[in-house]
């Protein structure tokens, strides 16, 4: 058995059976193995970033890894990005670099590069593989790091020879780490804080913001009269019906700083402590209020049902006592479509059992508040920042969930970064409607300029914000990848496109012409 067939046995035999990839020559005997090893699903991305993404939004909504395939340093720059939201959104992804033959390093050919040195960046394991004996040991140890806890991208350098030569043979991948429960003195010190009679909030995040650990999170809130909070962007909200309502931070640091106003008590529970996503002149960039203490009930190794199913055991809080959002369908508003109409119908049509993609950014500000009393959903979030997730996401999760309906709500130079995923979609025939947001704009940059202090843009400096001279047609980028599309700027118009879209099968694109908030 060569290298090759050993790394793709030990994968699926770990329970890893997908891979999404953008080979190239190094990595032709991967390729080949595949027909050999059929359990392995294998899906093609026209460029890294949709790779590494849908791995990432497969992990999501599948919670246990995929893996990619990426070709030399290059590849894997190409990649980096959407490994950045993986590694913030804790998704555990095998991610597989392919590299030159060993003996072909020291001719410093044209595609030699530190691989290592990118890979650090976005992984907290790294390990190249050297023999084909021990290769099979390499990749069931990567997978075990990625699993964690926490999840997170582990990578694995596989060498061209290493996958050519014969000797390899298969391995059994470790058990993840076992997780940790916080120290009693821990859970007694937030048991006295929560019973203080001072202002108090959880700040919810990770795992904590789906299951059983969000039930247990709004009992102990509701039982204590803390106020139950979310990370600004959660990699994973169950929300909805029937579901906690929970209040996310918000993105800007002046509103933040308002929701935290008069804390005496910040319990974090599978969060990080909140602050400002950039440095602004005279504003603070730890959004903690002074005076207020700081709680982790553990750290990114625990378990946090289980640490909040020990905490709502010390204070005497049963499930009960959680409160659900309640079912309601707004009206269809009609006339021209603004962000709000949008949202509106976007909360009357989305369908149970939805996942959201939600890369909207300025124009899908009122999508979240919009869509909080429609059946029960899954709401994917830009963990990590980096923009250009929200179309690969989708092909994540549309892959790790076949039988529930997936929008990527997108804004439009957002979408820009990784609209080959619509090729990917149609390929796969993935259920897949994306939303574009489109204002011709980049405007939370337009926004931003004003908040940083600049001087207010001149022409140049607006042109370089301006999606506009040529204007962008997404319909007909759409089309030329194989995805059916409309355009619509009436609400009514978007109602009409929105039902048709996740009626039919397969991926569809609306184009939503809306003006900015900005």
């Amino acid at each position: 058995m060569n290298g090759a067939r050993a790394v793709l046995q030990t994968l699926v035999d770990a329970g890893v059976d997908t891979c999404f990839m953008n080979p190239g020559t190094s990595e032709m005997h991967f390729v080949a193995a595949l027909d050999d090893v059929p359990a392995m699903r294998s899906t093609l991305a026209l460029f890294e970033g949709v790779a590494t993404g849908a791995a990432d939004g497969y992990a999501r909504m599948a919670r246990r890894p995929a893996a990619t395939l990426l070709h030399l340093g290059p590849g894997l720059g190409n990649g980096v990005a959407n490994l950045h939201n993986a590694r913030r959104a804790a998704s555990p992804v095998v991610n597989i670099v392919g590299d030159h033959a060993q003996t072909h390093h020291r001719y410093d050919a044209p595609l030699e590069s530190d691989i290592e040195t990118v890979a650090r960046n976005v992984s907290r394991f790294v390990r190249r593989a050297t023999q084909p004996a021990t290769v099979g040991i390499d990749v069931a140890d990567t997978i075990a790091a990625s699993q964690g806890p926490p999840g997170q991208v582990a990578t694995l350098v596989l060498p061209a020879d290493v996958s050519w030569s014969e000797g390899a043979a298969p391995a059994i991948a470790p058990p993840p780490r076992a997780a940790t429960v916080p120290a009693p003195h821990t859970i007694a010190e937030i048991t006295a804080a929560l019973r203080s009679g001072t202002p108090c909030a959880l700040l919810v995040g990770g795992s904590g913001c789906a299951g059983r650990a969000l039930t247990l999170a709004s009992a102990v809130a509701e039982s204590t009269g803390a106020r139950l909070l979310a990370e600004t962007f959660p990699a994973r909200l169950e929300r909805g019906a029937g579901r906690p309502p929970v209040e996310r931070l918000a993105y800007l640091a002046e509103l933040a700083v308002s929701q935290l106003d008069g804390l005496a008590h910040l319990v974090l529970v599978g969060a990080r402590s909140p602050v400002s996503f950039f440095a602004y002149p005279g504003k603070p960039s730890d959004l903690v209020p002074a005076g207020c203490h700081v709680h982790h009930l553990g750290d990114e190794t625990t378990d946090v049902e289980a640490a909040l199913d020990i905490l709502a055991g010390e204070l005497g809080v049963t499930e009960q006592s959680c409160r659900h959002q309640q079912h309601e369908v707004p009206g269809l508003p009609d006339g021209a479509l603004t962000a709000q109409s949008l949202a509106v119908v976007l909360g009357a049509l989305l369908p149970e059992g939805a996942i959201v993609s939600d890369e909207g950014n300025t124009l899908g500000l009122f999508a979240p508040g919009a869509t909080a009393c429609s059946p029960p959903h899954d709401w994917l979030c830009l963990a990590g920042g980096a923009i250009g997730q929200g179309l690969p996401v989708a092909v994540g999760a549309a892959t790790a969930c076949p039988d529930r309906p997936v929008i990527a709500f997108e804004a439009d130079g957002s979408a820009l970064y990784t609209l080959q995923s619509w090729w990917t979609m149609a390929r796969s025939g993935l259920d897949v409607t994306t939303v574009v947001l489109r204002n011709g704009s980049y405007a939370v940059l337009n926004m931003e300029l004003q908040r940083v202090g600049a001087h207010a843009g001149g022409p140049a400096a607006k042109r370089m914000l301006d999606l506009t001279d040529p204007d962008l047609d997404f319909v007909a980028l759409a089309a030329g990848m194989g995805v059916p599309g409309e355009k619509v700027d009436t609400a009514d118009g978007f109602a009409v496109a929105l039902r048709r879209a996740l009626a039919a099968p397969g991926p569809r694109v609306i184009e939503a012409i809306v003006p900015s908030l900005v």
